[in-house]
């Protein structure tokens, strides 16, 4: 089955809530900003995520101080992976959010 546009929208705003719910419910202090479909997680250091959708692509992009990566949905595994190391998004924001906050979170949900 391929990814409609539609279905596309509705998992990068699911995907967009459930990083923000994880970030605003843990105990670190970090900036939270969604606005016009790109999501913003500033942490105290002054580093960023920012999580962008392509719809032309219908890809997820998240930029972030070590490079851009864009991320591909995965259907069988109802996840997002990345397009050239196959790294998951939650593995990935797991990764950076330990290296930018030196603070291990979930991201299971995402």
């Amino acid at each position: 089955m391929s990814l409609t546009e539609a279905r596309f929208h509705d998992l990068v705003d699911a995907t967009q809530e459930n990083l923000e719910d994880i970030f605003d419910d843990s105990d670190l202090d970090v900036d939270v900003e969604n606005a016009a479909g790109i999501l913003t997680i500033k942490f105290e250091s002054g580093k960023q995520l920012i999580f962008s959708r392509q719809a032309p692509l219908l890809q997820l992009w998240l930029a972030a101080p070590s490079g851009g990566f864009h991320f591909d949905y995965d259907e069988k595994l109802s996840t997002w992976k990345c397009d050239k190391s196959d790294e998951l998004l939650c593995e990935m924001v797991e990764r950076l959010t330990l290296e930018h906050a030196e603070t291990k979170l979930d991201f299971d949900e995402i």
